[in-house]
């Protein structure tokens, strides 16, 4: 259905749009934290003295990153319920779209922390964990107080291009029937049969740029607060 452009249409769509926000949020949240739990794991494989636990990390590294984004979230959201009906006969036709978009997203995007991970532990080297153990510190007062916040300052930048893919990524959420921004841009569409499409998505991609936005300036202020200080210790 054709009809004028229409700017108002694109207010009301972001009226309508921005309560599912939390949807959205809450889809990023749980990738974060189950992604990192993933990505802290592969790390640690990846630096295993053992060859088959390096090997499983970089293949399962390497098969997600080269899988795409939609097609490994319709292989956990069809692949996980025939899994558990044919080995535990359990039936998760029912439960939460949202746990399988939360999954096959901390899939994704363990891959990339975990290489974001390695890349600056690279760049400190062993110096700094060993300098720490010298003055006395235990191995986890080194991590903890040496490493991680060094590293941090290294790996800033890639976390906040990471984070704002994971929100750009999260949006095919609505290819399996779970309602979030993008979803509800889509009802909107549906409701409207098909009149004030461009609008709708419009508002949507302001929505998403705003958000990208507030992301960029978030990692950018962590950046100077950190990188000062980072100065502020190598000029002492």
């Amino acid at each position: 259905m054709n009809r004028p452009f229409s700017p108002v249409q694109i207010w009301n769509s972001f009226l309508k749009i921005i309560p599912y926000f939390g949807v959205t949020f809450g889809v990023v949240f749980g990738t974060i934290i189950l992604g990192t739990a993933l990505a802290i794991l592969l790390f640690i494989q990846k630096k295993s003295e053992k060859r088959i636990l390096r090997g499983l990390a970089e293949g399962y590294i390497n098969i997600i990153r080269c899988t795409p984004s939609i097609v490994l979230l319709f292989i956990v959201y069809y692949g996980i319920p025939k899994i558990a009906l044919g080995l535990f006969d359990v039936d998760l036709n029912f439960s939460s779209k949202i746990i399988y978009v939360i999954i096959s997203l901390a899939l994704i995007y363990s891959a990339t922390l975990s290489e974001i991970i390695r890349s600056a532990y690279l760049a400190l080297g062993k110096a700094q964990y060993e300098a720490a153990l010298s003055i006395g510190l235990t191995p986890l007062q080194a991590v903890c107080r040496i490493m991680i916040p060094q590293g941090l300052v290294i790996a800033l930048p890639n976390l906040g291009n990471s984070l704002i893919s994971l929100f750009k990524e999260g949006s095919l959420a609505f290819t399996i029937g779970l309602i979030d921004m993008m979803g509800a841009g889509n009802l909107i569409i549906s409701r409207n049969y098909g009149a004030y499409s461009l609008e709708t998505y419009l508002a949507l991609a302001v929505i998403y740029w705003v958000l990208t936005l507030i992301i960029e300036q978030f990692f950018l202020r962590l950046e100077k607060h950190y990188g000062r200080g980072r100065e502020e210790n190598h000029a002492a």
